[in-house]
């Protein structure tokens, strides 16, 4: 993550937790019950501080992530899992949505719709599989995401500060993780033409006036992913780094349940995976009737 830093920012901290969020979502680091590395590792191999960590590991394990056993180290309690009812369709290890995504990249026509609350997860897993096309590994003529977010300027039940419910900054706080990480979403695949790895990249983003109650998805038109969100409370540091407790949703680290097309139209799957994609195109037709 470069050089040690010396600034405690709230940028900074929220990059290192993204960070270790990712790590913890993309199936392979960590499994659930494994060792959890100790501060002065993770500070060593960012390039941050001690302290720098100890910040960014209090948001995930207020999150539950990870819990902290005296006189036994920090240990992962929870992963991102997929459940999939095609088993024909699964493929070895893929118990989280980074497999998917990536396997969704090594077709030569790549096809993604998204409707979730923030790009994050998205952004998280779409960098690994631009690692690879950069790289060589994976070679996509074609990739077009249609990515379908809630217009934040609405009201709805999430984030809200418990002790002050019309304190505007964790609303401000969500729109700027949003703006953030579809602006790195867009520019990451964009790099991709301009640097002439992808002869075609056609990235679009819309918004409507409901919030989703979880993040759906499609994959190259075959497969659907859906997971429902969690309502908690819990502790997030604001900007200008004071700490409330707030109402909000945990999309990192919900359970997906994975459905595939199969031969027959009938079957659960192919049914899923239609009705979703109509139900995604029936609002993405309409997003611009919002404004």
């Amino acid at each position: 993550m470069g050089s040690k830093e010396t600034g405690e920012g709230a940028d900074l901290v929220q990059r290192v937790a993204d960070t270790l969020r990712a790590e913890l979502t993309d199936g392979s680091t960590y499994h659930v019950g494994g060792r959890y590395p100790t501060q002065r590792e993770l500070a060593d191999r960012l390039g941050v501080s001690r302290d720098t960590v100890q910040k960014a590991l209090r948001e995930i394990t207020h999150e539950g992530w990870i819990e902290s056993r005296r006189g036994s180290g920090a240990r992962v309690i929870k992963t991102q899992l997929v459940h999939s009812s095609a088993r024909r369709h699964s493929r070895p290890g893929a118990a989280a949505l980074g497999p998917f995504i990536e396997a969704a990249f090594e077709e030569e026509e790549v096809a993604l719709d998204v409707f979730t609350l923030t790009a994050q997860s998205l952004t998280s897993h779409l960098g690994v599989a631009s690692q690879r096309v950069q790289s060589g590994e994976i070679s996509p003529r074609r990739i077009a995401v249609r990515l379908l977010l809630p217009d934040l300027r609405q009201p709805s039940l999430y984030p809200r500060n418990v002790e002050d419910p019309d304190d505007p900054r964790p609303l401000e706080r969500l729109r700027a993780i949003s703006r953030r990480y579809t602006d790195l979403l867009v520019d990451t695949l964009r790099d991709l033409r301009q640097e002439g790895r992808v002869p075609e990249v056609d990235v679009r983003v819309a918004h409507v006036p409901h919030y989703p109650t979880g993040k759906l998805y499609l994959l190259n038109g075959e497969e659907a992913l859906h997971g429902f969100y969690d309502l908690v409370d819990r502790e997030v540091r604001l900007q200008d780094g004071q700490e409330i407790v707030i109402t909000d949703v945990i999309g990192l680290g919900a359970t997906l349940f994975h459905y595939a097309k199969d031969e027959d139209a009938a079957s659960e799957g192919s049914r899923f995976v239609t009705a979703s994609q109509q139900m995604f195109d029936s609002y993405w037709d309409r997003s611009h009737q919002f404004g």
